[in-house]
């Protein structure tokens, strides 16, 4: 039973307030999930030392800046976690990671090879703005220069964080884009306006500062074998599924 200020909730009412939010299947499969990870670990005599756990523990507090017991123990009672609770996570989250690299670390520099154009990169800039005609006529205010595209990023832009950035939208590879707007930013040329590109009911112009050559880093292999990992499980949990 779970206590929120002077409110008890148990566990009923949990299970009861996720089938009306319709989420109940979702957590059903994560559970699974966790048995097809525990499973196949097993099976390949994948374990977790307890060492690497408090590692893991050890790590987390330090990224959030938890740097007493008493911060720790305030930060798992906020979230209505023991420490018990907290390190099965944590075991949870190594035992996956250490399944996918055993299922596919080997194939990570070939999927890399066979995909590389999907990791190029570009530095990008957007504009979003609610109307075609204001999108428009944009495109040819900084064509012609009467006004440049950051400034223009800093007007019109309705949303607010990129407004604040002049449109900065940051590193963005190719698979990040729908392949039709991923053909158009790479295959402008730098500082060229590309758009208006309809966007659900708004519309962008975007702007590539420049591209970068795709290249098998830590954060791409972690974004390659998280993908296979979970098409993997997603495999084995609808043949778990269908087959009963």
């Amino acid at each position: 039973m779970a206590r929120l200020i002077d409110l008890s909730i148990d566990s009923d009412q949990v299970i009861q307030h996720l089938k009306h939010e319709v989420k109940l299947k979702t957590v059903y499969q994560s559970i699974l999930c966790k048995q097809i990870i525990e499973k196949a670990s097993q099976e390949r005599g994948i374990t977790v030392e307890p060492e690497e756990v408090q590692a893991e523990a050890d790590q987390f507090r330090y990224d959030h800046k938890l740097e007493s017991a008493s911060q720790t123990l305030e930060w798992l009672e906020d979230n209505l976690l023991t420490p018990d609770d907290w390190e099965a996570g944590i075991y949870d989250q190594l035992l996956k990671k250490k399944l996918a690299d055993s299922l596919f670390g080997k194939q990570i520099e070939a999927y890399f090879a066979q995909s590389k154009v999907q990791y190029e990169q570009a530095v990008l800039y957007r504009i979003l703005v609610p109307y075609s005609a204001l999108a428009q006529e944009i495109f040819y205010q900084v064509e012609e220069e009467e006004i440049s595209f950051f400034e223009a990023a800093h007007l019109y832009n309705i949303d607010e964080y990129r407004r604040l950035a002049c449109g900065f939208e940051g590193k963005v590879s190719r698979w990040q884009l729908k392949p039709d707007v991923a053909a158009y930013v790479f295959g402008a040329h730098p500082r060229e306006v590309i758009g208006p590109i309809q966007s659900g009911h708004d519309f962008e112009l975007l702007m590539v500062e420049e591209f970068i050559p795709a290249e098998l880093t830590n954060d791409v292999r972690q974004q390659i074998s998280s993908q296979l990992f979970d098409e993997w499980l997603e495999s084995e949990l609808n043949h778990l599924v269908y087959s009963q």
